[in-house]
């Protein structure tokens, strides 16, 4: 299993990012997981681990998550990166639109463009929100705050 991302794996695909704060008993993402990407060896306490092999940076898992800790990141673009993130509140950004891009700890970091909204009722009134990202904060970006 490579749980790993290298270099070349990030430049080939989309690939999901799991920042799960604690250990606590929770596996959601692991069922979600068409390509069966996503395990959590030992005990459901334990954190997610990724086989980067499988996983194809699909997005089912993204809205599954009660802790909001799912993300996929595509580096393929060259100019910047798109971040896909969870997204609970009303009213949904649209496509097309600009916000401000939230660090983990809330912090503004840049402005992002909204390039994709999936609301799908399936996803339990958790939609996935695309953003268009400077590649040097693809990984810092974890949140959105609309701008009027």
């Amino acid at each position: 299993m490579n749980t790993e991302v290298s270099t070349e794996r990030k430049n080939a695909n989309p690939y999901v990012v799991i920042e799960c704060p604690e250990k606590i008993p929770c596996d959601p993402c692991v069922d979600a997981c068409p390509n069966g990407a996503i395990s959590m060896p030992g005990s459901i306490i334990e954190l997610p681990q990724i086989d980067y092999e499988k996983c194809t940076g699909c997005l089912v898992c993204i809205p599954r998550c009660p802790g909001l800790a799912i993300f996929v990141v595509d580096d393929r673009p060259e100019d910047h990166s798109l971040v896909y993130i969870p997204y609970e509140f009303l009213p949904r950004p649209k496509k097309g639109d600009t916000a401000k891009g939230l660090d983990r700890d809330g912090k503004e970091r840049c402005d992002v463009t909204i390039i994709k909204v999936i609301d799908a009722k399936k996803f339990d009134r958790c939609a996935i929100v695309g953003l268009s990202v400077p590649k040097e904060l693809a990984h810092e970006i974890r949140a959105i705050r609309i701008t009027e």
